[in-house]
């Protein structure tokens, strides 16, 4: 059933929010694991294939090993062998595909913060478009005068972030990466949901775990395949990698992206793409802030404008995630 989110229920969306927030905190941390884990192997492409891979054989257990998952992954078949689910709405992992590699080429050296407000402004204007579109599993959405301000107050936070850091050429190129990897991650998170949307079936007992772990292992699995064909190019020209970092926690990209990836097919079905776009842009700027902060892995210090541009972009968040007058009102009525 197709709904807006400005009828469910203001709790019920606060905590969509919130655990869009932890979702793109995740984003944060798996930018710093992946530009380490591609600095340890000399390698972006190893260090992608290798989160996204083990991300994937993450994903194929639990779907084995979970009885609801397994006759979600029956209902997507059938669903694409009928025609109801087009091969394009599996393509979700060409994208986050782009993300890994981007976090493993750009991050090091933009430092996560920068990143992840460039990121920030390909996500913003994407996550628009695919509700205007109606390409998430809710349908078109309005773009209300609220909601469109607050992605403009969105953007102007990541014009804000970085208004002090494109002094050089090859700065302004490289961000381009990440803005890229942005309006994908909104795509993403839309066909993403229609998967998951096709794996839970139309039965609303069915528990979440039906749609949201073949969605994610769909996604995990196409993301690998494109990824083993760009190591393989890259092996080709550049050689095997000819070391593997020591520091355990850097192969953990592939199990953060599973998590944040799962609650984005989840949080998608109850505040949109836009919504869930913005709720995961405030935690992954707060971590990315915190990140770059506590443990910085490049020669950027934190500015005062990019601390600024953070503050702004939770307010955008918190502006286009309010429910409209008539919505609270229905909502208290029903309580």
């Amino acid at each position: 059933m197709v709904t807006d989110s400005s009828s469910v229920a203001p709790s019920r969306q606060a905590a969509g929010l919130l655990a869009a927030g932890l979702a793109g905190a995740g984003i944060a941390v798996q930018t710093r694991v992946n530009g380490g884990l591609a600095v340890g192997l000399h390698s972006a492409p190893g260090a992608a294939f290798f989160s996204f891979g083990s991300g994937s054989v993450l994903m194929l257990v639990l779907v084995l090993a979970v009885p609801s998952a397994r006759a979600g992954m029956r209902r997507v078949w059938r669903a694409i062998v009928g025609g109801e689910v087009p091969w394009w709405q599996l393509c979700g992992g060409f994208c986050g595909a782009l993300l890994v590699v981007s976090q493993g080429v750009a991050s090091g050296l933009l430092g996560i913060a920068v990143f992840s407000v460039a990121m920030v402004a390909g996500q913003v204007g994407s996550a628009l478009l695919m509700d205007r579109l109606g390409i998430g599993p809710t349908g078109r959405r309005p773009v209300s005068g609220r909601r469109l301000l607050g992605a403009l107050l969105a953007i102007l936070a990541v014009v804000l972030s970085v208004a002090d850091r494109f002094s050089h050429p090859a700065n302004i190129l490289l961000t381009g990466l990440p803005l890229l990897a942005g309006a994908a991650v909104a795509w993403q998170q839309a066909v993403n949901g229609r998967v998951g949307v096709a794996a839970r079936g139309p039965d609303p007992g069915t528990p979440n775990a039906a749609g949201v772990l073949p969605a994610t292992m769909i996604n995990f699995a196409v993301g690998t395949v494109a990824l083993l064909v760009l190591l393989v190019a890259d092996v080709l020209r550049h050689g095997a990698p000819q070391s593997a970092p020591s520091q355990w926690w850097l192969y953990l990209g592939g199990v953060i992206g599973a998590l944040f990836l799962g609650a984005g097919v989840v949080v998608v079905r109850i505040v949109g793409v836009l919504l869930l776009g913005l709720g995961m842009v405030a935690g992954q700027l707060i971590c990315s802030l915190l990140l770059d902060l506590l443990a910085p892995a490049a020669m950027h210090p934190l500015t005062v404008v990019t601390v600024l541009g953070t503050l702004l972009t939770l307010a955008a968040a918190g502006i286009a995630a309010w429910p409209a007058r008539a919505a609270r009102g229905s909502a208290r009525m029903a309580g």
